[in-house]
């Protein structure tokens, strides 16, 4: 999972249902066709597909991303590497997901109180 210190390198993953491929590279730092040949070479990621061949990424394939980003930029695992370790700790890595997740929330949650307590003008 990515490494609470490179958090600050990547943006906040918006309170969106769907990413285009072109915003899923934005906020996980990588291009398009990475994006396309890391989906034929990890099952995990299975972006919706609709019309036009489009593909449409959910919240749970963009943390996914951005964990195989820091497996092989950061922590310099292979591609085979960074297989075997997503496919062994899944289940571990579910847990620290939903942790993010809802590390997260709270932040976009505080950013949302913070603007509902400001003063009127």
């Amino acid at each position: 999972m990515l490494e609470p210190s490179h958090n600050d390198e990547l943006p906040t993953i918006p309170g969106k249902r769907y990413f285009t491929i072109g915003e899923v590279a934005d906020l996980c730092a990588v291009k398009a066709h990475v994006l396309r040949y890391w989906e034929q070479e990890f099952p995990q990621l299975s972006p919706v597909k609709r019309r036009g061949n489009r593909r449409y990424y959910q919240r749970a394939d963009v943390i996914t991303i951005r964990q195989i980003r820091s497996l092989l930029y950061d922590q310099g695992y292979t591609i085979g590497g960074a297989k075997q370790k997503l496919s062994s700790s899944e289940a571990k890595d579910d847990t620290s997901q939903y942790k993010q997740l809802i590390r997260q929330m709270i932040t976009e949650l505080e950013e949302v109180l913070d603007v509902l307590n400001a003063p009127v003008r």
